[in-house]
């Protein structure tokens, strides 16, 4: 069964609306669309442009449940998803906004460390100095290990994000990514291949398959994710990303429904 959860209309950043994403997975064939666009409660500042405000979030639960027959009509069972950004020491203030609303899943990432932004410009990158970067990249995972801690998420977003522009670390943070890595094997959460990176200037999908091996021999799960911004993008390098996941030692793959995972066949990619 195709399926694909992570994935964004314009409620946030994303070029289409909720429709054409269900118009598009009927084309492709996907059998479970997920809609995952982005909410923000920043612990200080303005809310970010490519995020939903607050008080939009009701009407963005009540559209997605509103098109949950019109998609099924056309073969699409519609899942309702947010991608929450994680900020130490937030997890109360996350979970009582979100305690309201019947999502099939929440993804957690993590985009800014303090008032560093991990992916929105090359820029900050290209003001930094070699050990800048290295605490960047340590810090960033850091705030995954809290973030998997938290329990507040099902499927932990693109882990190692900072590789995004082309600026890895000179020293490699081993023990904080292994840390992180038994946070979300402890916390039963997901990890997805997300193929977007293929398409960035790391020209690699996230994570780099040496991660997801460790997540593999921790028992982590995986899905599959595109990321998609753009309607046609939906199931983009997803053959990729299968032949990914198997090289890693993945057979399963998991699914979503009412915050419940269950675990089904991965297609050989052959």
């Amino acid at each position: 069964m195709l399926a694909t959860y992570h994935n964004h209309t314009t409620w946030s950043d994303g070029k289409h609306s909720v429709a054409a994403l269900i118009g598009q997975a009927a084309l492709h064939g996907i059998a479970e669309l997920g809609i995952a666009d982005h909410y923000v409660l920043p612990p200080k500042g303005k809310q970010p442009r490519w995020s939903m405000t607050h008080e939009e979030l009701p009407r963005y639960v009540e559209e997605i449940l509103s098109r949950v027959e019109g998609a099924a009509s056309q073969g699409v069972t519609l899942r309702l998803g947010l991608e929450v950004d994680w900020f130490p020491g937030h997890a109360e203030a996350i979970e009582e906004a979100l305690a309201l609303y019947p999502f099939d899943f929440l993804v957690g990432s993590v985009h800014q460390i303090d008032d560093f932004t991990i992916d929105s410009s090359s820029a900050p990158w290209k003001k930094c100095s070699p050990v800048q970067i290295d605490e960047v990249h340590r810090n960033y995972w850091v705030n995954i290990k809290s973030l998997a801690q938290s329990k507040l998420f099902d499927i932990v977003a693109h882990i190692d994000l900072p590789k995004k522009f082309g600026y890895p670390p000179h020293h490699k943070p081993e023990a904080e990514i292994e840390a992180a890595l038994d946070a979300i094997a402890e916390a039963g959460s997901v990890v997805e291949l997300n193929t977007a990176g293929w398409h960035k200037p790391c020209a690699d999908a996230y994570p780099t398959l040496d991660i997801l091996k460790a997540c593999h021999r921790r028992g982590i799960p995986t899905t599959l994710s595109a990321d998609a911004h753009d309607a046609q993008h939906l199931v983009r390098d997803f053959d990729r990303g299968a032949q990914r996941l198997y090289e890693a030692g993945y057979r399963e793959i998991a699914r979503f429904a009412q915050r419940r995972r269950t675990l089904e066949p991965l297609t050989n990619p052959g």
